[in-house]
């Protein structure tokens, strides 16, 4: 796996706050150790799927290990999902910096994104 610490953020730096701007990028397996704290995950979209018949009708965005056995993801609520153009399946495969609180789903770590300023493509090296 590619070097997360050596990443380079294309729009992502730009439209962040100035905290967030000087956050160090976390790699998405070592997200559950940051749970409870603000940051900025960044890695591989492995799998998108919009669980269209599921509660609250969320989209994931799974990273760190293809689905199930992904370390993090980013949940996008369907009352957020009509923010996003183009969809978010459309991120699947390519490198993504996810901002915003990392809390805990189960073993894993997850942000929840309500705003498309919170989720940029990234040039990961």
């Amino acid at each position: 796996m590619k070097h997360v610490a050596t990443a380079l953020f294309a729009l992502a730096l730009a439209a962040a706050s100035d905290a967030h701007a000087q956050a160090k990028p976390i790699a998405p397996q070592q997200a559950p150790d940051f749970v409870g704290k603000n940051g900025m995950v960044c890695g591989r979209v492995e799998k998108a799927r919009f669980a269209q018949n599921s509660e609250g009708e969320p989209t994931f965005l799974y990273m760190g290990g293809a689905f199930p056995r992904h370390t993090f993801s980013a949940r996008i609520w369907g009352a957020d999902r009509g923010k996003f153009k183009p969809s978010p399946e459309q991120l699947e495969g390519k490198d993504v910096c996810v901002i915003g609180d990392i809390q805990r789903d189960g073993a894993r770590a997850e942000i929840v994104v309500k705003s498309p300023s919170d989720l940029k493509l990234a040039i990961i090296k």
